[in-house]
């Protein structure tokens, strides 16, 4: 990881005003509308039993208050600083937050996140749930940032997949934004993508299925095909498919390919893509690399509540 940039200027917020838009410009624009956020973490918060956290209620007494910190334990790309807001929110709603850290932003161990203060119980309660939120969108933001910065010099860039956990689409997508990635389609309705069990149920035509996707889809949307051999993918390519996905090929099969395509179709890369190959794979010459790994292998980000 690179060395983190200059830490922001502080935003002192109360708590009763969920804070959704972290982000810097719109690629980072926080994806959940307020209700939803609120929906969400409520899910979130219910399943925990938060609001009858036994612990705190025996130990604590209702009046104390306490400040908190949200640190960083080791280096890597925060992300769902929203989410913790809005667990925090929802059972301590005149506490407050200086936020110092925002989505997106890359952190040394050691690092605070936000400040907290508020009443204990409800800081207390809340720990768990904003933790489990950071800590996942983090580690998929952090390591989304490994891979952007392994084929740094390359034309590559790097995109997930739909390989997300249920539900968690839309933040997991953002965080891989939060790292410097870029998303391939959200959904199965954003474009084709003509994969090998497509292909088998048409005989194996490429031509005819990229023909039928074109008289089907909507006007401007992208047609891709996935493609084994060169041979299919030049196929594809003369056919008029906008992308071509060569799918777990040598690196010798990628340059072949990217030469003979040279240009015609944009060209991705995929299949088994892991941090020690990427960038022998964006040295080839291909467009997009697409890494499922970054969201659903993602270690979580160490992170941690004290309390001051």
């Amino acid at each position: 990881m690179s060395e983190p940039p200059a830490r922001p200027s502080k935003a002192v917020t109360p708590l009763s005003t969920p804070a959704v838009d972290t982000g810097a410009h719109a690629a980072l624009r926080f994806p959940l509308k307020p209700d939803a956020l609120t929906a969400l973490v409520r899910t979130a918060l219910d399943e925990d039993a938060a609001h009858n956290d036994l612990t705190s209620i025996a130990t604590v007494h209702a009046s104390a208050r306490a400040r908190a910190v949200i640190v960083a334990r080791q280096p890597g790309v925060i992300c769902g600083v929203p989410l913790a807001l809005e667990a925090v929110r929802q059972l301590e709603a005149h506490g407050t937050i200086r936020i110092d850290h925002v989505d997106g932003a890359r952190v040394a161990p050691g690092t605070i996140i936000l400040y907290l203060s508020g009443k204990a119980r409800g800081l207390l309660a809340a720990e768990r749930v904003a933790l489990n939120f950071m800590q996942r969108l983090s580690g998929v933001a952090t390591l989304t940032a490994k891979f952007v910065e392994a084929v740094q010099g390359t034309r590559a860039k790097i995109l997930d997949t739909r390989k997300t956990t249920p539900g968690w689409r839309l933040l997991e997508k953002y965080a891989v934004r939060c790292g410097g990635g870029t998303n391939h389609r959200m959904n199965l309705g954003d474009a084709v993508l003509i994969k090998d069990n497509h292909l088998a149920a048409v005989s194996g035509d490429v031509a005819a299925a990229v023909q039928r996707a074109r008289a089907i889809a909507p006007a401007g949307a992208r047609v891709e095909v996935e493609c084994d051999h060169l041979e299919q993918a030049e196929a594809a390519v003369a056919a008029g498919a906008d992308i071509v996905l060569l799918d777990n090929m040598t690196l010798d099969e990628l340059r072949e390919a990217v030469d003979a395509i040279a240009g015609r179709a944009l060209v991705e890369a995929s299949g088994g893509v892991r941090l020690d190959t990427v960038r022998a794979i964006a040295d080839t010459g291909v467009d997009w690399i697409s890494v499922g790994a970054i969201t659903h292998s993602a270690p979580a980000l160490d992170l941690a509540l004290d309390f001051d």
